[in-house]
């Protein structure tokens, strides 16, 4: 059976996807992101790019990314790195690093340095447009997006639904970007069908 990596958003919390998890009856490794939202920082985690260095380090064989929102970068980042190791996604009201701007994203790094003052402030940086890279990604993705997200339009998710060759888009109604947790179970089902 293949194991399943849950990766949380900039909030960097490793519970997030635990009540996805447990409607999906789904066990795996559930990450935390150091010196993201609360979590304590590590002197070797200093931007994006050693988030996939240390999810990277810890896969040995063929692996699940379920991806919330920056988390969903790191994602996209492992599968093209290690296409061979990357077996499903699930991206979940993320950028998945294509631009945003024109899309209508709003922009949220003011109301998380309120909310979470000593997080890192390497989560501020652009994220570099990954829009030419994307189309060699051929792993089966999931697309999970809010109809009432705000930092991450449905828009994002058509966008990376045109580039992704094997993608499907769902979006739940009435959900924003925390979708995973205020729409648990909606999106356990999603989730359980892409990953069975």
């Amino acid at each position: 059976m293949t194991h399943t990596l849950f990766l949380p958003g900039a909030t960097g919390n490793a519970d997030f996807w635990k009540p996805v998890a447990q409607h999906a009856h789904l066990d795996g490794v559930f990450f935390a992101w150091p010196g993201l939202g609360d979590e304590p920082a590590r002197p070797d985690v200093n931007g994006l790019d050693d988030l996939v260095a240390m999810v990277a380090h810890t896969i040995t064989a063929p692996v699940n990314l379920v991806a919330q929102s920056m988390g969903g970068v790191v994602a996209i980042k492992l599968a093209l790195a290690m296409p061979t190791l990357v077996n499903r996604l699930v991206l979940t009201a993320t950028s998945g690093g294509v631009p945003m701007a024109n899309l209508g994203g709003a922009d949220w790094r003011s109301s998380y340095f309120a909310a979470f003052p000593r997080a890192a402030r390497w989560i501020a940086d652009p994220v570099g447009d990954l829009s030419n890279d994307i189309p060699s990604i051929t792993q089966p993705t999931l697309l999970l997006w809010g109809d009432v997200d705000p930092i991450s339009p449905v828009a994002v998710g058509t966008r990376l639904l045109s580039l992704l060759p094997k993608a499907r888009l769902h979006v739940v109604p009435g959900a924003d970007h925390d979708l995973a947790r205020t729409h648990a179970e909606a999106v356990a089902i999603e989730v359980m069908r892409h990953l069975a």
